[in-house]
């Protein structure tokens, strides 16, 4: 950093006695430390664990084979654009999302946010930038002391708690303005711009739409929104839940990601010809998104109840079709001027680590367009998913299909992928270990 940046930085970060040093792990929850603002400033090197980036939802780890047999340290280092200060914070405090390193300065191939930065570097090898927008879903509920209750909406200034028949209500009996009025005060504070917001189809289930940029910064403004989500709703008594489906008979959460390609200098959209008509380039990444999507699955669905979202596919589909503006459809092309053409993946569920999920669908767009892959058909309507366009429909399975995937070991180094599913089986292990509510009801009689 020069003197003026370090200048500026002291003057940014003036008050501030802790910073948050974090980094994305293999689930996009935010790990690191909290050092001092004077060992932040001196750029004292932070290391961390290297196995915490493979940390698993509970909490646990896999073997020590997969992150190292040494369990070394990784280095933590700060992304100058992304040190922001804490505006929901009731002492003065700021957080830095940094990149996970080896002590030998490359990215760790185990970091996600890594993972996302070298598929970035791959077009701009080829004069090319990818450009993405992120669709949050997320459900407001009242506390849940008890996880073996069901989530409630909050109570409503009627005193009642909705009932589901508010999907794009603007109304404000739901009680929630001042929990969002705080929220976009803290999108404002950290730089993050919104497009659209709005109720969606489930009980006090709402949608923000950030708007369209560079992967990575649109990466790391999903991670910071869903953190000030949680830290601002637990200020108003609230709990904000990112589950894919976190309750039964209701719409789940996505993370839908909308992704063109321009070239880099011009700025022109690659999917569109000089006279607006679709390109070989955009037929090729939506091959390559059909190609990757199977193998994959895990990447965009990588939970037990991520699949819960997707066998009722209500606006979800579980599929790798592609159409012209078929909500059906896992591969969207949304009606837009050619200026704007792009491809809407929406198989991503909002528990989905955004730098992954990100990375694995333009990885997987770039092989094709390096392959010259040709995409199916569009499909249009009412239609039947054809065998080899189906996914895999439970997290067992799409582990299994992940661990059999050369091009997910070809794309993402077979370390990682390895590691991956270490943990994801883990957690699998974790699930199977208990026995449901469902199976009590319903079974016990009839043993």
């Amino acid at each position: 950093m020069t003197t003026d940046g370090h200048r500026s930085l002291a003057q940014r970060l003036t008050g501030i006695d802790e910073i948050e040093c974090v980094t994305p792990d293999l689930n996009g929850v935010p790990r690191g430390k909290v050092m001092t603002a004077e060992g932040f400033l001196e750029g004292r090197r932070l290391q961390m664990a290297r196995g915490v980036l493979l940390q698993c939802i509970m909490g646990g780890y896999p073997p020590a084979r997969f992150y190292g047999s040494d369990d070394g340290d990784l280095a933590l280092v700060p992304d100058p654009a992304q040190i922001h200060r804490l505006p929901w914070s009731s002492q003065p405090r700021a957080l830095a999302i940094c990149d996970a390193d080896e002590l030998t300065g490359e990215s760790s191939p185990l970091s996600t946010r890594g993972q996302l930065k070298a598929v970035i570097a791959r077009y701009a090898a080829l004069g090319l930038a990818p450009v993405v927008a992120t669709e949050l879903e997320f459900f407001v509920f009242a506390p849940n002391p008890d996880p073996t209750q069901p989530f409630q909406p909050p109570l409503g200034l009627d005193g009642r708690r909705e009932d589901g028949h508010s999907a794009f209500s603007v109304s404000s009996n739901n009680g929630l303005r001042p929990f969002f009025n705080e929220v976009y005060e803290c999108m404002a504070a950290l730089g993050l711009p919104r497009d659209t917001f709005m109720h969606e189809m489930g009980v006090s289930q709402f949608e923000i739409n950030l708007l369209h940029g560079d992967p990575l910064l649109l990466a790391d403004q999903t991670l910071l929104f869903k953190h000030l989500l949680k830290e601002v709703a637990l200020k108003h008594g609230l709990t904000v839940v990112c589950m894919a489906k976190p309750l039964a008979h209701t719409p789940g959460s996505s993370m839908h990601i909308h992704q063109s390609i321009v070239e880099i200098g011009t700025g022109r959209n690659v999917f569109s010809d000089k006279a607006g008509e679709p390109t070989a380039t955009f037929r090729h990444f939506i091959g390559g998104q059909q190609a990757g999507m199977a193998d994959f699955t895990a990447l965009f669905a990588p939970n037990v109840n991520s699949y819960q979202r997707l066998c009722h596919p209500f606006a979800s589909p579980n599929n790798a079709c592609w159409s012209h503006d078929n909500r059906a459809a896992g591969l969207r092309i949304p009606a837009s001027s050619p200026v704007a053409r792009r491809v809407e993946n929406r198989l991503p569920g909002a528990d989905a680590n955004p730098y992954l999920a990100i990375a694995a669908s333009l990885a997987a767009g770039l092989y094709g367009i390096e392959n010259k892959l040709e995409p199916s058909e569009p499909i249009q309507g009412e239609f039947v998913v054809p065998d080899n366009l189906s996914l895999p429909c439970t997290l067992h399975a799409a582990l299994e299909r992940l661990k059999r995937s050369q091009l997910a070991k070809e794309l993402f180094g077979k370390e990682f992928i390895e590691g991956y599913i270490a943990s994801k089986t883990m957690e699998l292990t974790s699930f199977f270990d208990e026995i449901t509510p469902w199976e009590r009801r319903v079974l016990a009689a009839q043993a």
